[in-house]
């Protein structure tokens, strides 16, 4: 190859090889890019591929089919106090979950009430409950089985249980459906009966509140350090302030909240109200931030053609830059409630970690958060929880996604040009 003689020349060749090179650079910056959208995907897709592979078990759970005839073994009991507030322990005290077990016996052979789940008699008080005629015939109920009897029929086993699960699958008395309990029923000791919706509800509740005092508060404050706040060092101190609070780690909000809202202020523990009030504490500040970049995103255009048509100053904050800078202060907010969502740390120092068998049924009520009872039921030692701790994961993934997808539709909704 020739090489160039004149200057020009090689000033040329010089140049044409940078801009090679230059293309070179870029097309590597696009590879690289792009690799690493590739690896988050995958990532996230070996998330989702474990999480739902071991937790769509978790929804479903394995019966057994067990027929008691109350004529044989008659449950002393007076219908009409089924309806009553303490029918539940009038049944109980009747000896139904002796019944139940002899029957067991009696359907699965010697040793078949260990079988069931210890519980399983109050699925037979449900049923009798809402239907009192069965106490005058013989009826097959669908009683869960014991745990044990769940993992080997959905993963097999060997030895005796193993040889009694198969015989009973092969006599079509074991069958496995949607674990309607898990959706219904607050914590329990027993795989068999424990629930979901406790824990559900309580983040809900306690979400909730959260929201209706950090969102208010949050961009009322918002709007007065930008539309009203002289410009000085107590206002530079105040934006110091929140931007450290931000970054504070949370579980230094739930001691200012053990110390204030339960030593101090006496209100009840491990409720949906004090965890509210701790969540809501935490939050604020990423509102109060978000807010504020969406109120200094509104043009200043918009607020000099309110102000020239005779809009008060109220009038153009209220009228024209809150609607217009709305989107991004719900999409912050949701983003933030989400956060909050997923804390433990703060909860823990309240009291919300205790083992809590019933649902909530108001913001003083005990109550725990989904995130708590993952952990709580991560620690348990008896194999079916395993199932339902991958299950509950699945369920805050899906209340997690839902409220960003939601924040997504807000922001698309009302966004507007200019």
């Amino acid at each position: 190859m020739n090489k160039p003689t004149n200057p020009t020349d090689w000033k040329g060749a010089a140049m044409q090889k940078r801009i090679a090179g230059r293309y070179a650079a870029e097309r590597r910056f696009k590879f690289i890019g792009l690799g690493a959208v590739l690896l988050s995907g995958a990532f996230l897709a070996f998330l989702l591929f474990v999480m739902v592979g071991n937790g769509a078990r978790g929804f479903t759970y394995t019966n057994v089919a067990v027929p008691i005839d109350f004529k044989a073994m008659p449950l002393t009991i007076e219908k009409a106090r089924l309806s009553d507030a303490d029918a539940d322990q009038v049944i109980a005290s009747a000896g139904l979950a002796d019944i139940v077990d002899f029957a067991a016996d009696e359907a699965l052979g010697d040793g078949g009430s260990a079988l069931i789940s210890e519980n399983a008699w109050k699925e037979v008080r449900s049923a009798i409950k809402d239907d009192p005629a069965l106490l005058d015939g013989k009826t097959v109920f669908e009683l869960p089985t014991a745990s044990a009897v769940d993992m080997a029929a959905k993963d097999g086993a060997a030895g005796a249980l193993g040889a009694q699960v198969d015989a009973l699958e092969k006599d079509g008395k074991l069958s496995t459906g949607i674990h309607w309990p898990f959706f219904k029923s607050a914590d329990a000791t027993d795989p068999a009966v424990a629930g979901i919706w406790g824990a559900l509800k309580g983040s809900l509740l306690t979400i909730f509140i959260a929201f209706l005092i950090a969102f208010p508060t949050g961009v009322l404050a918002a709007l007065y350090l930008e539309e009203y706040a002289a410009k000085n060092r107590w206002t530079d101190l105040i934006e110091v302030s929140i931007n450290n609070l931000a970054a504070v780690p949370s579980i230094i909000f739930g001691l200012l909240a053990l110390a204030v809202f339960i030593n101090w202020f006496g209100i009840c523990q491990a409720s949906p109200l004090v965890g509210g009030l701790t969540l809501a504490l935490m939050t604020m500040p990423v509102i109060v931030i978000a807010s504020r970049n969406a109120i200094k995103s509104v043009p200043p255009s918009i607020r000099d053609a309110a102000l020239g048509v005779g809009a008060s100053p109220v009038q153009v904050v209220f009228h024209h830059v809150l609607p217009l800078a709305l989107p991004g202060i719900l999409t912050g907010t949701i983003i933030g409630m989400a956060r909050a969502l997923g804390e433990t740390a703060p909860l823990l120092l309240i009291g919300m970690r205790a083992f809590i068998g019933d649902v909530p049924s108001g913001i003083c009520s005990p109550s725990t958060v989904l995130p708590m009872q993952i952990f709580l039921w991560s620690d348990e030692v008896d194999r079916g929880f395993v199932e339902k701790t991958s299950a509950a994961i699945i369920v805050l993934l899906v209340v997690l996604l839902s409220m960003n997808a939601f924040a997504i539709y807000l922001r698309n909704k009302f966004e507007q040009r200019w």
